[in-house]
């Protein structure tokens, strides 16, 4: 790959702004402030149409927010599919915006399937669709995408195809941060191995050929923050590979934790902080009138950035 890749970009980005933050965007309503969602019932009515201007001017005022402080957003698909095309659009305007201040994006869509499906996945995310003879890049094209991978190589092939051609990047969900963790996962195998063990021994032989300039893949994992022990099973498996961690901050995963799958280098990984930061005007140290919700998250994203900063120093992880 001559051009930079999504990591290479990534690197970029956290020696730019000195943050290996992650601020995931995932509008519920619960988390609106109270401000906006007058604006959008008055404007929209009790509509789909509202919720998607909703999440779509809470994301906007966000984004602009924490800017200074992260170097990606991860919009949760979830939370826009459930209001149809409006949802949807205010999926796609976020990604634009995102992507037109600069940051990285990642789609948390955790997409799994095979033959053709698996295709028009990898392409409506990850490359370009084809369309009337041609191909252009879709709307919702981003710079990376969590999938499934448990149906194999007849779904990871067309992600791994995308990924070489267009340097993008692929998460396969692997290890994550729910407590109790998932059986599924746990579960042994005949080599005497977990499963989230044996499955990043395939993401080991199924990442090769996707390293960018830095050397680091561009195919790699989601390790979450609340299993540090295992961090450091993963990176031994993946020695060149990115985790992906969730589980930081509101799921209850500490600074120190999230960075030991971090490399000596101090890349390697990006931590997410969700709730943590879009809703931190409702609770906690940073609890505020729903007026300044942006405020006091760009003031939670500089915290957060700042303390995964100080473990990284703990850790003697952080040359950049």
């Amino acid at each position: 790959m001559e051009k930079l890749t999504f990591t290479d970009r990534m690197i970029e980005a956290i020696k730019e702004k000195k943050s290996i933050l992650n601020v995931g965007l995932d509008p519920q309503l619960r988390f609106m402030p109270t401000h906006l969602v007058t604006w959008a019932f008055d404007t929209y009515g009790r509509s789909c149409e509202g919720i998607g201007h909703l999440f779509e001017r809470f994301n906007r005022e966000t984004i602009d927010a924490v800017l200074p402080f992260v170097v990606l957003v991860k919009p949760q698909m979830a939370f826009y599919e459930a209001y149809g095309q409006w949802g949807v659009w205010a999926f796609e305007e976020t990604v634009r915006y995102a992507k037109s201040k600069g940051l990285l994006v990642i789609t948390d869509a955790k997409r799994g399937d095979g033959g053709d499906t698996a295709q028009a996945y990898a392409d409506g995310h990850l490359g370009e669709v084809p369309i009337f003879g041609g191909t252009v890049e879709s709307p919702i094209r981003v710079d990376a995408l969590t999938i499934h991978a448990w149906i194999g190589s007849s779904c990871i092939n067309p992600f791994l195809a995308a990924v070489k051609k267009y340097g993008t990047g692929v998460f396969v969900v692997d290890k994550t941060s729910f407590d109790p963790n998932s059986e599924v996962e746990q579960t042994i195998t005949q080599s005497g191995l977990p499963n989230w063990q044996e499955l990043a021994k395939m993401v080991q032989k199924w990442g090769e050929g996707t390293e960018g300039k830095s050397g680091y893949r561009n195919f790699g994992v989601v390790m979450g923050a609340t299993y540090p022990e295992d961090a450091e099973v993963m990176r031994q498996i993946l020695p060149n590979a990115w985790l992906l961690i969730p589980g930081y901050g509101a799921q209850g995963g500490g600074a120190d934790g999230a960075v030991v799958g971090f490399n000596k280098d101090g890349f390697g990984g990006i931590v997410n902080s969700s709730r943590g930061i879009i809703a931190a005007w409702q609770k906690g140290q940073f609890q505020c009138e729903p007026e300044k919700f942006a405020e006091v998250a760009a003031k939670a994203a500089e915290f957060a950035r700042d303390d995964l900063n100080a473990a990284l120093k703990r850790a003697g992880k952080m040359n950049w």
